[in-house]
């Protein structure tokens, strides 16, 4: 007989929820080790706090050693980002007898410079320690030794990466070979777009490096998927007019869809801030055995730094274009970062992975 665990989730994502998708396959892939994985979710915007709490009560009421792993990110439980009610979640399900796990999805508070910005940091700190203190289990999705706002006391703390929320990445392995004269594809899943001049700095650092690149090696194509792809897209497409540089706007796909194009690249270009265990959209490319240029940052550590990433220094802004023409000119070293990027998908970032980690994990905080 399955063990029943619960994930429970906050505000959705809109158009996609990715911590919803991450819940999905995990539940799956639990199911291997007799945990039953189920999905609530606590529909505080649309009846209030008072009404969810209330609701999360009655559901939890006979759930007394139940796991439930709370899914942490500021926005989900709070429209803007000061989430301190996620720990009356967390007070509630521990009153009925429940075990409680923090997942946390940001592994660290927001940034900025504005008075509003250093309130909001200084109650996503209190409420992410004070989180770690009221839970069981802190489960982090970035290695504890990388978080200075972790307590260094704690006890029932782990970490594991999180996994592509894709269905059977693996497949991208096997996809035929392009034909000889086919233009080598450079991918882009998921970019960060924002409403600055131009889109925003990591539009900016893929126009770049296109542009390098294809100067450097003649016709290129750039393939542009995922989350913000249409609105990335068309901004580099007029970036990118006149270059050697064919754009071909993907848009959302469906998850099998991604593997299939992902299969098809040569290389993922990374270029929405610093690589880490919690980028879902890098780890996507690693899942399907890609090569993947992206920078270093305060994050990065292993088992990102073990796949086939072309790793740049820390804000290496100039630095793309050079990497992807090192990764597309030598067939050998492409080769060979294919190699460690479907190792590390096989040893730390597959589902299977994952949820070994997780069940052993939920098996000794329960033991305490």
């Amino acid at each position: 007989m399955n063990k029943r665990c619960v994930a429970v989730l906050g505000w959705q994502d809109k158009p996609t929820d990715a911590v919803e998708e991450y819940c999905q396959y995990l539940s799956g892939a639990l199911a291997v080790h007799g945990l039953r994985l189920e999905l609530i979710r606590m529909r505080w915007p649309e009846i209030g706090w008072s009404r969810a709490l209330q609701d999360l009560r009655k559901e939890t009421r006979d759930a007394r050693n139940t796991w439930f792993l709370l899914q942490y990110t500021a926005l989900a439980w709070s429209r803007r980002g000061f989430p301190l009610r996620v720990l009356s979640v967390i007070r509630a399900l521990k009153k009925n007898g429940a075990r409680c796990a923090v997942v946390f999805h940001d592994a660290g508070p927001y940034l900025g410079n504005r008075l509003v910005d250093k309130v909001r940091r200084t109650v996503q700190l209190h409420t992410m320690r004070k989180a770690t203190r009221l839970a069981d289990l802190t489960i982090l999705t970035v290695p504890k030794e990388r978080l200075l706002w972790v307590p260094k006391d704690l006890r029932s703390v782990t970490f594991i990466p999180v996994g592509a929320n894709l269905p059977f990445p693996e497949e991208a392995w096997h996809l035929k070979n392009k034909n000889d004269n086919d233009m080598l594809t450079v991918a882009v899943f998921s970019i960060t777009v924002s409403s600055g001049a131009l889109g925003g700095e990591a539009v900016r650092r893929v126009a770049a490096a296109m542009h390098y690149a294809s100067e450097k090696m003649g016709p290129l194509r750039l393939a542009v998927l995922g989350r913000n792809s249409e609105i990335g897209g068309k901004l580099l497409q007029g970036m990118l007019a006149g270059s050697q540089v064919e754009v071909v706007i993907h848009g959302l796909l469906g998850a099998e869809e991604v593997v299939r194009k992902l299969g098809a690249s040569d290389v993922l270009l990374f270029a929405s801030g610093p690589i880490s265990s919690r980028r879902g959209s890098a780890i996507a490319g690693i899942a399907c055995g890609l090569p993947v240029v992206a920078c270093a940052g305060s994050e990065t550590a292993p088992p990102i730094t073990e796949a086939g990433v072309e790793l740049l220094a820390e804000d290496s802004k100039n630095e793309y274009g050079p990497a992807l023409v090192r990764v597309l000119s030598d067939d050998d070293y492409r080769a060979s970062l294919r190699a460690r990027s479907r190792q590390a998908q096989q040893q730390d970032f597959s589902w299977t992975a994952i949820a070994a980690q997780y069940a052993a994990a939920l098996r000794e905080a329960g033991e305490d």
